[in-house]
């Protein structure tokens, strides 16, 4: 919780003035990420390489640890169960095996800390950093209409998010995968344009308000105090700048839709479904360059008894989880982990045939693939389960490190970073680039 302001001479700021002068400001980062429609798509004369992409997928309930790593590391490793659903696209992805982000705890909270690192999520007084694709939307966001996309599969409103902002709010997810397709593709009526450029002006006076009275407030203010503020009108501008380039977007048209919209199921337990239709989303995200940085969420644990054709379900995702090595629990899992590498399998084969200029959407475009558990059962963060496909990197291996110590995932954060041209060194609680993991 923010200390209160205090004026020089120990007056205290009376906490009303305070928040009509910068109390807006506040939140400003949550409404930065939830107003994503800016400025416009890079030319081909203002990119002299393809575009760069990030979708990051969290299963938050795992997978079956003993039937997703392989028995063997290297290139020519042996692939395990999971795998052999996924074989003819090995050369396309990268098995890591010994990974996890250093002191994220916090048992079903992990999921949280799965694109930020922050440590202890479960804990009291826990705040979130800003997650790797907010970091790449505040890098490269303005280059397309939408500067990231926050999807969920039965993602918990407002309690579950892969998403969080530079002030460490959440970003809800986009649960439709029909809301997703009128964001991409519907352009509105002539007179909802007109409604929606009145309202991104009334958010623009709005913040010259607040950055004025922010001003008339630095003048009373202890140092201390001032540069606080003054990162308060600085994030106000920067809100300024965006709605603008907003403003100027609303009058341009959305691309042409390359299929009908989506129907949305209407129960939960169409998990696999629902999860297929937000793949669709993503690619079309990428086939139209509406965005370079997607994240979805697939909230197993707020999931019920899931329907698939293969086997039937007799329990929620989260009971099932809980195994206890039972066999019948087990073999339902198994139909379950199975079919989401077959889900995951398809995308990447529809991201490899989508032609992207001289290349690929799968070879321009990193598609991390993972859980924060390494073992839901026991509730364990360590050995997560991640597979990193397309991109520019050489693949078609399997990258061991120590399960005891595990060598810190944030690494891959900075070599994925450093291959879309974002100059880091550091990310989170990384030590460097990701070893072994190349780029070709």
């Amino acid at each position: 919780m923010m200390k209160p302001i205090r004026i020089a001479m120990h007056r205290r700021l009376n906490r009303r003035t305070f928040l009509r002068g910068a109390g807006v400001a506040l939140a400003l980062p949550m409404l930065d990420a939830m107003t994503p429609a800016f400025v416009r798509r890079a030319s081909a004369t203002e990119t002299a390489t393809p575009p760069r992409r990030l979708l990051a997928i969290c299963n938050n309930l795992g997978l079956l640890p003993d039937r997703f790593f392989p028995q063997t590391a290297g290139q020519g490793y042996e692939l395990s169960p999971y795998l052999t659903e996924i074989s003819d696209l090995r050369d396309d992805f990268t098995v890591l095996d010994g990974v996890s982000h250093p002191g994220v705890d916090g048992s079903h909270s992990s999921d949280v800390s799965f694109l930020t690192a922050a440590p202890h999520p479960g804990g009291g007084g826990f705040r979130n950093r800003v997650s790797l694709d907010q970091f790449i939307a505040g890098k490269i966001g303005h280059h397309t209409r939408f500067p990231s996309l926050t999807l969920g599969v039965n993602a918990k409103a407002g309690r579950r998010s892969l998403s969080w902002t530079d002030s460490g709010a959440l970003i809800p997810c986009e649960n439709k995968a029909s809301e997703v397709y009128r964001k991409l593709f519907l352009q509105g009526s002539p007179e909802e344009v007109e409604r929606q450029i009145r309202r991104l002006r009334l958010g623009q006076s709005i913040m010259d308000t607040v950055a004025e009275e922010s001003k008339s407030l630095q003048r009373r203010l202890a140092p201390g105090d001032r540069a606080r503020l003054d990162q308060y009108t600085s994030a106000v501008r920067e809100v300024e700048r965006r709605l603008v380039k907003a403003r100027a977007w609303e009058h341009r048209p959305k691309p042409r839709a390359p299929m009908p919209m989506p129907v949305d199921p209407s129960e939960r337990s169409a998990y696999m479904e629902k999860t297929r239709l937000m793949y669709q989303m993503a690619r079309l995200a990428f086939e139209t360059d509406s965005t370079r940085s997607i994240t979805l969420l697939l909230d197993s644990n707020n999931s019920p008894t899931i329907e698939l054709e293969e086997i039937e379900i007799t329990d929620g995702y989260h009971n099932l989880s809980h195994h206890g090595k039972s066999e019948k629990k087990l073999a339902q899992l198994d139909a379950i982990d199975r079919a989401h590498m077959r889900l995951l399998g398809q995308l990447l084969r529809d991201l490899k045939v989508s032609s992207d200029g001289e290349s690929n959407l799968l070879r321009n475009t990193t598609v991390i693939y993972g859980s924060n558990f390494g073992d839901a059962n026991k509730h364990t963060t360590d050995n997560m389960p991640i597979l990193v496909a397309g991109g520019r990197f050489k693949h078609g291996r399997c990258l061991a490190f120590d399960r005891k110590n595990n060598y810190p995932l944030p690494n891959l954060f900075v070599s994925i970073l450093q291959q879309m041209d974002i100059g880091v060194e550091k990310f989170a609680s990384s030590t460097g680039t990701m070893r072994g993991l190349e780029v070709g």
